[in-house]
C-alpha cells in the first residue's frame, strides 16, 4: 500500500493531465480547441504580415522565384 501512495504522489500531475485529456476527448472539445488555436495562429501570421510588408513581400518573391 506504501508503493501505491508514492506512485500516486509521484506521478500526480500526469494522472490529472490524463483524466483531463480523456475528459476532452470524450465531450469532443478537442475540435473547438483546435479551432481557437487556428484561429489565433492565424491572427499572429496576419499581424506579423501587416508589421512586415516589405520583408515578407521579399521573402515571398524570392520564394516563388525558386520554384
Amino acid at each position: 500500500m506504501n508503493g501505491f501512495k508514492e506512485f500516486l504522489s509521484q506521478y500526480k500531475g500526469a494522472i490529472i493531465g490524463i483524466i483531463i485529456a480523456i475528459l476532452i476527448l470524450i465531450t469532443r472539445l478537442h475540435d473547438l480547441i483546435l479551432a481557437i488555436v487556428v484561429l489565433v495562429l492565424g491572427a499572429f501570421i496576419g499581424n506579423y504580415v501587416q508589421q512586415n510588408k516589405e520583408d515578407v513581400k521579399s521573402k515571398l518573391k524570392g520564394f516563388i522565384d525558386k520554384m
